[in-house]
């Protein structure tokens, strides 16, 4: 059974190594929002193209919106723990502390996602899969590898970001594991059926050691060989961003028109329960106010449902037996089904989404094919480098500079870094002029 006080102090004796002003849960947070992969993310798109007119959700948004819910489950979360364990109180942490843990992570979760989401991990893994320049990789590399190139994930980027020495991040141990909701690599070759955890992968091959030695301070215990348990956090880090799209892509989707402002506020009501009252929505003038209250109440009460899910499941997180989402074990769970299902087929299937993520397919490959091409002739057949291929090489980062790789997989592994930390904007202006679309300041 895990224990509670390693996983929040696995190093220190005197508590959460409050500053004058911060302890060090807050500044985990700090870190995030100041570094530049944070920032980034200001210009990756949520679900929508991002329109001159009607807010819609950026990824920056998203999780800063993400991170205020986790906070709230955070902190009610924390105060039953600290009620039912003593020992916590004694070692000077607070329920803002765990409320602070669940935040930075949240804030976090998706820091690693390339350029058009979901469609650009799709499209990294489609071009080693299919793609000429792709494939003649795979037989320079491990299987482990190789399983990374074919199935890219967001998750597992962002761990590599949050361990990056050049980020400068460096967040607290705690804070590292609530983030890693899929504690395993990319090849499980004894996956067990129905974990939650296991649903993806949530750290390269090459970061298995960094997580394993992170694992053991925590106490967090092995579920399967190069698998572990979840820390207890990361199932409310999954669950506050399982709150925001539900209920906050549904908003999107009603302010652009996709889906009308009475089946919104009709399936919210569902959520919302006895507190919702018709004659007290009317006194908002605008569907703007309508939908910014209801919003609200419904994510209170989702709150309010998941922390209850938590607190009676909690010995059997420290024990490996609960592996679920916590949204599918609340009240509200057949009503968030149902925002799903109206999503996938009024939202998420919309011809401007997928316009958006065909036109991510198409400059995430062209990029990865240009430098793909370019510095698999640099390292394995110098008599094709031509002079289009190195021009393509100049355009790499200073500190990308492919002689400096002795191996391919870190090679690739440096590549991905530069394509999946691109904005929207700069992969599509880039893949523009690489393939003489554009010119520099044309």
């Amino acid at each position: 059974m895990m224990n509670w006080e390693k996983l929040l102090l696995p190093t220190s004796e005197s508590g959460t190594g409050t500053e004058l002003y911060r302890s060090q849960f807050e500044r985990d947070f700090d870190r995030i929002v100041f570094s530049a992969p944070f920032r980034n993310l200001q210009d990756k798109t949520q679900v929508f193209p991002l329109p001159e007119s009607d807010f819609v959700h950026t990824r920056l948004t998203h999780s800063l919106e993400v991170s205020s819910v986790g906070r709230s489950l955070g902190k009610s979360a924390g105060q039953f723990l600290i009620e039912k364990y003593s020992n916590l109180k004694q070692k000077g942490v607070n329920s803002s502390d765990i409320g602070a843990i669940v935040a930075a992570a949240a804030l976090a979760h998706d820091i690693g996602n390339p350029p058009f989401g979901h469609a650009g991990e799709e499209a990294i893994s489609d071009f080693f899969r299919f793609h000429a320049y792709g494939k003649i990789w795979q037989d320079h590399l491990e299987e482990a590898s190789w399983a990374d190139l074919v199935a890219f994930e967001g998750n597992a980027q962002g761990f590599r970001m949050l361990l990056a020495k050049e980020n400068g991040l460096n967040i607290s141990p705690a804070a590292l594991a609530a983030f890693t909701k899929y504690p395993r690599p990319s090849l499980l070759k004894d996956k067990v059926s129905g974990r939650r955890s296991q649903k993806k992968y949530g750290f390269f091959s090459n970061d298995l050691t960094a997580f394993q030695a992170l694992a053991e301070s925590l106490g967090v215990h092995s579920c399967t060989q190069n698998s572990w348990l979840r820390h207890p956090l990361a199932f409310l880090v999954e669950a506050a961003d399982d709150i925001c799209y539900s209920i906050i892509d549904l908003e999107d989707g009603c302010t652009l028109g996709l889906v009308p402002l009475d089946e919104v506020i009709a399936l919210l009501a569902e959520i919302i329960g006895d507190r919702f009252s018709p004659q007290k929505l009317k006194a908002y003038p605008s569907p703007r106010q309508k939908l910014a209250i209801m919003r609200a109440m419904a994510i209170n009460q989702l709150v309010s449902e998941t922390v209850a899910v938590f607190e009676r499941e909690e010995e059997n997180m420290l024990m490996g037996y609960f592996d679920s989402a916590l949204t599918e074990m609340i009240p509200s769970a057949p009503i968030l089904e149902k925002i799903s299902k109206l999503s996938v087929q009024k939202i998420y299937r919309s011809k401007q989404v997928l316009e958006k993520e065909a036109a991510g397919f198409q400059v995430i490959e062209g990029l990865l094919a240009c430098f793909s091409q370019a510095v698999y002739h640099f390292h394995f057949q110098k008599d094709r480098l031509s002079g289009q291929d190195k021009s393509i090489l100049r355009l790499l980062p200073e500190d990308f500079a492919p002689e400096k790789f002795s191996k391919p997989y870190p090679l690739l592994r440096a590549l991905l870094d530069f394509i999946s930390g691109m904005t929207d904007k700069y992969a599509l202006s880039l893949y523009r002029r690489v393939k003489g679309i554009s010119l520099p300041g044309g």
